[in-house]
Formats: C-alpha cells, sequence, structure tokens
C-alpha cells in the first residue's frame, strides 16, 4: 500500500513542492515548527533512515543542505536545522527548517493550525529562494505539481 508521501508525490493528495528531481522531491510540511519548514522525500518508499541505500543518503543530504542554504537565507536565520525522525510516516523524510536555537526543534512546536494560504505562501518564499541560489532548474512549475 502507497505511503502518505507517495501519495502526495503521484498527485493523490495535494502537496506545496519545492523541489523536484529524479530521486526525491521535498514539499512544505503541513506541521511547521517554523516557516520554512520543508520535508525532503524519496521518491522510492524507503520506511526509514537505516533501510536507505547510501546513494540515496548521500543525494538526500546534498538536497537538504541545498534547502537548507535557502532557508537560512530566505528567513535570516542564524542555522539551518535538519531533523530525521519519521516515526509518523513509514517513509523516510528529512526536516529542514531555518532555526534560531536548539530549545525551538522540537515537534511539540510544531503548528496545526496555519492557514492554507500562510503556508502556501512559505513555500513559495522556498521557491523563490532557491531560483535565486541559482536552483531554479530543481523548483517545479507549479506549487501543486512536482513535475519540472
Amino acid at each position: 500500500m502507497a505511503t502518505l508521501f507517495t501519495k502526495i508525490i503521484d498527485g493523490e493528495i495535494p502537496g506545496r513542492f519545492v523541489w523536484a528531481d529524479d530521486v526525491c522531491v521535498a514539499f512544505g510540511t503541513i506541521a511547521p515548527i517554523t516557516d520554512g519548514h520543508v520535508l525532503v522525500v524519496p521518491r522510492a518508499e524507503v520506511a526509514e533512515l537505516t533501510a536507505a541505500p547510501d546513494d540515496v543518503i548521500a543525494h538526500l543530504a546534498v538536497v537538504a543542505r541545498t534547502i537548507g542554504a535557502a532557508v537560512k537565507a530566505e528567513w535570516d536565520a542564524p542555522r539551518a536545522a535538519l531533523l530525521v525522525a519519521g516515526f509518523e510516516v513509514p517513509h523516510l523524510h528529512l526536516h529542514v527548517l531555518p532555526a534560531w536555537d536548539e530549545a525551538s526543534l522540537t515537534f511539540a512546536n510544531a503548528r496545526t493550525d496555519v492557514p492554507a494560504d500562510a503556508l502556501d505562501a512559505a513555500a513559495e518564499r522556498v521557491r523563490s529562494a532557491l531560483r535565486a541560489a541559482g536552483h531554479g532548474d530543481r523548483v517545479p512549475r507549479s506549487l501543486a505539481s512536482p513535475a519540472l
């Protein structure tokens, strides 16, 4: 059975896509810890971090670093954070977000009441920052689709 993330990648469930390539996609989460909180997800259904092939992990890390630099710059944050937990969906995903301190990097701070237009606006800011950083070829044509 397809995971929630596979359904998002396949367009069965709406997503807010900021990155797409042959190996992975990235989209805004519906429960952000901070504005600019993005999930980097392999297209292949890999259950969790230790089950992923080395080349997939390496690729996800490079994409996470690239997106991290973009969100750090866009939100004028001192750091970009990377969290790997994955208990809520059995499909590997890396959480990338702008960060101001370690204390705030907890899923207890995830906001589930953010209006859809605010989630859209945050994703558009990430997309714009990625384009400005020279990664426009990996920014999907539409916020709603991973197609390039």
